[in-house]
């Protein structure tokens, strides 16, 4: 067997990572059923999201554009702790 033939290292587990797994495109899906192209372009201001906005063209700057995939990724982890915040506020007694 030869250095070429060994498997890679298995990927570390990131059980704590809520984008591990996750798609940019189920990113960008749940993104735009929160807040709406509107609201996606109000917070994040890219013509991909103003201009005739979908998810295919969407997905396609995003992958060019790491700048605006990272800011497109805190959104999403934001949104995440905004539904976890109300959820427990809905949760809690009165």
């Amino acid at each position: 067997m030869t250095s070429s033939d060994a498997a890679p290292p298995p990927a570390p587990a990131q059980p704590r990572n809520p984008l591990h797994g996750l798609t940019l495109e189920a990113i960008v899906r749940a993104l735009q059923a929160e807040y709406g192209w509107p609201g996606l372009n109000e917070r994040i201001p890219l013509r991909c999201f103003e201009s005739d906005p979908s998810v295919s063209s969407s997905l396609k700057f995003l992958r060019k554009t790491p700048w605006a995939r990272e800011k497109v990724e805190s959104l999403y982890l934001f949104m995440l702790r905004d539904q976890r915040r109300q959820q427990q506020q809905g949760a809690a007694p009165r």
